[in-house]
């Protein structure tokens, strides 16, 4: 059972389970997918311009992800030319911008400079970048004297083979989702699964006895003193250290 699922007695005596808020915003997502697979297809079929864009994409945050357009959507900090076209705001708060991109070009880290300064001058942590077909999260990572931005959300709503991952992506950035803390629980989950924090879990004696079982057990070695010091060392020495080295990350842009 999920663990925020709730069970509640009937009137017969019996206990039953309610639904979560998850599977009630899961369910909202899921309808808001199917409802805009049409418009976003015949937006880009016409290869449509920014503005007609953003009409989508305000539409999408306020039926899909439940931000309200009156409350928590803001153009305040809209710009010429290279503009954040809307900003999140939670509590007050500058949570996160949101730069928007017609609908048919590509998406880049260039598109998010302009949302970069103003989240630093803010204090936020995030920047969504889209183009209503392709709607990509950033963490500003701290690293160095600079921050990194990090994908945490990438969903791509025009890739019939992708339905479950976006709609799995695009739940973790609902309004109730990051109220939740759900979103940063995944941010935080990224960075635990990237290769120098698990370099750390391999060489731990729980990890070495498990592979030492299974060597033993495929090769039929019945095992002698030093065993478990040889594959941690191979596991350190060999495969973490050539593992990092070949997933060493690109230098913090300022």
């Amino acid at each position: 059972m999920d663990v925020e699922e709730t069970q509640v007695m009937s009137r017969t005596g019996e206990f039953t389970t309610t639904l979560s808020w998850q599977d009630s915003v899961r369910s909202r997502v899921a309808a808001a997918l199917d409802r805009f697979a049409g418009p976003v297809a015949e937006l880009a079929e016409r290869d449509a311009n920014d503005g007609d864009t953003r009409l989508l994409v305000a539409d999408f945050f306020s039926v899909g992800l439940n931000f309200s357009k009156y409350h928590d959507l803001t153009t305040e900090y809209r710009t010429s030319g290279d503009s954040n076209d809307y900003a999140i705001m939670l509590d007050g708060k500058l949570f996160a911008p949101v730069e928007v991109r017609g609908i048919g070009q590509d998406l880049d880290l260039r598109n998010i400079q302009m949302a970069r300064r103003l989240a630093a001058q803010e204090g936020a942590e995030w920047v969504f970048l889209t183009n209503g077909r392709v709607w990509r999260v950033y963490h500003l990572r701290p690293e160095g004297s600079g921050v990194r931005p990090v994908v945490v959300v990438d969903a791509d709503l025009t890739d019939p083979d992708s339905y479950h991952r976006n709609l799995d992506q695009l739940f973790h950035i609902t309004r109730e989702a990051v109220v939740h803390g759900r979103l940063d629980a995944l941010r935080r989950w990224r960075e635990a699964v990237e290769a120098a924090p698990l370099s750390g879990l391999v060489t731990e004696d729980s990890v070495v006895a498990a592979v030492l079982n299974e060597l033993r057990e495929s090769t039929g070695h019945p095992g002698h003193s030093g065993d478990a010091e040889e594959v941690r060392r191979v596991l350190a020495d060999q495969v973490v250290t050539r593992g990092l080295a070949s997933a060493a990350p690109a230098e913090p842009e300022e």
